[in-house]
């Protein structure tokens, strides 16, 4: 397959095999959030963002596996690296209690692995003065650990808010404000307060301004002679510089700088989920590098292959056995993954590249919105290749996302009627224009009533 000339070819979707491998995985998988009959065939060829399915078909992937796989399929650089491990067993290890080397220095070994992970990590931290690591095995747990260090360092109410997501585990379904069905039935850390999440002048004119003594929502929460919530009592504020489950809600630089000026008066412990947001998604190596905001601990995941929970030897408990996990940076395939992730992200200069790239990609969709060739979009919106496309209604949103699987392109929903778009990071001019064309075609197809 070459990456300069392939383009997305289907005849059928799903087809047959496609079909059996579904009916035959539903026969064991409980339900969960499966959005197409695809079925990736790992045998078959597939690069950068390009894929073939167990029946044939060709396909364009701009979802990076919900941004899980930043470089899209078969990097060469990880490619390498990975064909000239010796595989062991095991690959797990038991990372909270033992140490796993990849040969040769510390800092310079044959094959990178935890340690080298959490160097890098604290490096791209170091402008927020970050300089400790906990590892797990996903972004779920990262933002566990994130809200147990904040707990453990004092405080035992938080702040989230509308439209966030943070994970699935109970700690961090307590936080969730997207869609009831996260939630409903589950148990809950009490003392979370919601509050809006404005991301536009407008909302924050009218939703998180006040003519309270503290002048926004938190500020009037906190006002020592008239706020209802202690201070001291807040151990942490927690928000995603870009919402991801929530729409791709950008949050209003504003509201960033007045939480930042809350964190300076009172000592609020902010924690930026980076899990879908971070390592250059946003053409920054985090989301909330854009904001004058400084956090005090970073969850990150997903395009890491680990989940990671980054903040301060202050904030870090001190006493051993407080954080543990026994596969908790204990997957040195992951670990190394996440290391050469970072690293092609620097040696390639691909922050360059999403900036170039998604501006590209909102400035084509965003014509085509204002000439009239995108019928029942109502917003794009987004950072560098984080983008977002919304509808005026779920039902065309469900209908273009179908449409445009039967042309070959890959792509995912969040919020109530809005598309998500997440090419690799190293995605190509070519590769932008064959998206975009495939994704009009859709919008059309659906407004003429010709997705069928």
């Amino acid at each position: 397959m070459d990456r300069a000339t392939v383009e997305p070819a289907v005849n059928d979707l799903p087809g047959e095999r496609a079909r059996e491998w579904v009916n035959y995985h539903h026969r064991f998988a409980a339900p969960s959030t499966y959005v197409y009959e695809f079925v990736w065939d790992v045998s078959r060829e597939a690069v950068g963002p390009f894929c073939t399915d167990v029946d044939g078909n060709v396909l364009l992937d701009f979802t990076s596996h919900v941004a899980a796989a930043p470089l899209g399929y078969n990097n060469p650089a990880i490619r390498e690296r990975l064909e000239a491990f010796d595989l062991v067993d095991p690959l797990k290890i038991a990372g909270q209690d033992f140490y796993v080397s990849g040969g040769g220095p510390p800092d310079d070994p044959a094959f990178p692995g935890p340690t080298q992970l959490m160097d890098r990590l604290v490096a791209m931290t170091d402008q927020y003065d970050m300089d400790r690591v906990f590892l797990s095995n996903s972004g779920a747990e990262a933002v566990e650990n994130a809200i147990k260090i904040c707990y453990a360092a004092g405080g035992h109410r938080a702040f989230t808010f509308e439209g966030a997501f943070h994970g699935r585990t109970l700690g961090a379904l307590s936080l969730n404000r997207s869609k009831a069905v996260h939630r409903i039935g589950f148990p809950e850390i009490p003392g979370v307060v919601s509050l809006p999440y404005p991301t536009t002048d407008e909302e924050y004119d009218t939703r998180w301004r006040t003519d309270g003594p503290g002048g926004n929502v938190i500020a009037d929460a906190l006002h020592p002679d008239r706020g209802v919530i202690d201070p001291d009592e807040v151990a942490y504020v927690i928000l995603e510089p870009i919402q991801g489950e929530g729409g791709y809600r950008v949050a209003q630089p504003q509201f960033a700088r007045d939480l930042e000026a809350l964190r300076e008066r009172y000592g609020l412990r902010i924690i930026a989920d980076e899990i879908q947001s971070g390592l250059g998604r946003t053409g920054e190596l985090w989301a909330v590098d854009h904001l004058e905001l400084t956090p005090d601990v970073i969850a990150s995941g997903k395009g890491l292959r680990v989940g990671a929970t980054i903040s301060r030897t202050d904030v870090f408990p001190t006493e051993q056995s407080r954080l543990s996990s026994t596969w908790g940076a204990g997957d040195v395939i992951a670990a190394m993954q996440g290391v050469c992730t970072i690293d092609v992200i620097h040696k390639e200069g691909l922050l360059a590249n999403v900036r170039e790239r998604g501006s590209q990609l909102r400035a084509i969709l965003t014509d085509a919105v204002v000439d009239g060739d995108a019928p029942g979009v109502i917003d794009v919106r987004g950072r560098g290749l984080m983008l977002a496309v919304e509808f005026d209604t779920k039902a065309r949103r469900d209908a273009v996302l179908e449409t445009a699987f039967s042309r070959g392109l890959l792509m995912l929903g969040c919020g109530f009627k809005t598309l998500r778009l997440l090419p690799p990071l190293d995605v190509t001019e070519r590769e932008i224009e064959l998206g975009v064309e495939l994704l009009l075609e859709a919008i059309d197809a659906v407004a003429d009533g010709t997705d069928r």
